[in-house]
């Protein structure tokens, strides 16, 4: 059984009350990266490629006012957004992302894998991007859910806290 958004947002740190959906929370984007050379995986073993971030530019506000915001103007291609919200996924449960609608109705789309129970931290999603494509920092870009599941253990794999020690 899906958790309600209500349920979700008890997971997660501090949010907008905008995030909180009927059926889970929409995450913000805190930066995206761009891959710049090949990884591999093997039998042995994952060597993640080498990612870089992409430099914000300002974006104008829209509103006429002189104030400024920071995001990205994406062409098509692929990139890795990561979440500006902590996750915490309850030991019972199992952790679903998937992309915003507003994402797939201009022309993108937002890859995740499970994210099983007892994962926290911030973690990433694989965009693509099919045609030009305007990000802003702090922007909704998905929305985690949340299922009750069975399992035999709990997350203890290489990304557990990841990014959990930025300020």
């Amino acid at each position: 059984m899906f958790r309600s958004g209500a349920f979700v947002a008890d997971h997660l740190g501090d949010l907008d009350a905008e995030q909180v959906q009927p059926n889970g929370v929409d995450l913000r984007l805190e930066t995206v990266l761009e891959p710049v050379s090949a990884g591999s995986i093997t039998r042995y073993g994952t060597e993640i490629a080498d990612r870089e971030p992409l430099t914000a530019v300002e974006l104008p506000d829209g509103s006429g006012d002189a104030a400024e915001r920071a995001g990205y103007r994406l062409e098509p291609g692929g990139y890795i957004l990561q979440y500006a919200d902590p996750i915490s996924i309850p030991e019972d449960h199992v952790g679903f992302v998937l992309p915003r609608s507003s994402l797939m109705r201009n022309g993108a789309m937002l890859n995740t894998a499970v994210w099983d129970a007892g994962y926290s931290g911030r973690g990433e999603g694989l965009l693509q991007v099919h045609n030009d494509l305007t990000l802003e920092r702090g922007a909704r870009v998905a929305q985690l859910v949340l299922a009750a599941a069975d399992h035999e253990d709990v997350y203890d794999g290489s990304y557990q806290g990841e990014r959990l020690d930025r300020s």
